[in-house]
């Protein structure tokens, strides 16, 4: 996806799936040697067969996991909000093994942001995505990440990230303090804001996150 900020692409290279086959027999020789919990993940694992397969594969890799090997419990992590399918949503729903945990980074909410990290959505379409989560699966847990203090983003949108933060209480949230990463495109962005800045964002948004996992328990 080539978000500004991100190194991993020039590390890792290009998205690349691997075969279901290939994964499948993986997952039964990790069954045999005693683990319990399989993680699914990938730099962005919602697109997972994409360029395999030319569809999105992700429900029927969960499918296959669950009844083709001895694995108990299924986690995904790195849910892109708009490739969240209605088939992997019934795939929560119907399949016993896989958690009812989803992983969504977010990084941000402010659509101007968003644009400067390359990312793709908007406060409206997430937030309708929660909500279709919710009614479909109400039990799930959300989680996200966000990026704290990056280059050019004002205090009032960081206010925007606080307030969505307060809309949909996530049961567990990562945040992170901007930081250049060599080689990526926002490493040359202008007006960059001040550690202390930053960190003062950052405890800020925690704060918040606290105070809805204590009126959760």
């Amino acid at each position: 996806n080539r978000c500004t900020y991100c190194s991993i692409p020039n590390i890792r290279g290009k998205f690349r799936s691997r075969p279901m086959d290939e994964l499948i027999n993986e997952a039964k020789e990790l069954a045999e040697m005693g683990i319990k919990e399989l993680i699914v993940i990938g730099q962005d694992t919602t697109a997972y067969g994409i360029d395999l397969y030319g569809k999105y594969e992700l429900a029927t890799l969960l499918r296959r996991l669950a009844k083709e090997t001895e694995i108990k419990w299924l986690r995904i992590l790195y849910c892109y909000p708009d490739k969240i399918t209605d088939e992997l949503l019934n795939e929560f729903k119907t399949n016993e093994k896989l958690l009812k945990y989803i992983d969504i980074p977010i990084q941000h909410i402010s659509d101007r942001v968003l644009k400067r990290m390359n990312r793709r959505g908007d406060r409206e379409s997430l937030t309708a995505l929660i909500n279709k989560l919710r009614a479909r699966i109400p039990d799930i847990t959300i989680r996200t990440t966000f990026i704290v203090g990056f280059p050019g983003e004002t205090y009032e949108e960081f206010l925007d990230t606080v307030s969505l933060v307060k809309e949909v209480k996530y049961g567990s949230m990562f945040t992170f303090i901007y930081s250049k990463r060599k080689g990526t495109k926002a490493a040359g962005f202008p007006d960059e804001i001040t550690k202390e800045e930053k960190t003062k964002w950052f405890m800020e948004l925690l704060e918040v996150q606290e105070e809805i996992v204590k009126a959760n328990k």
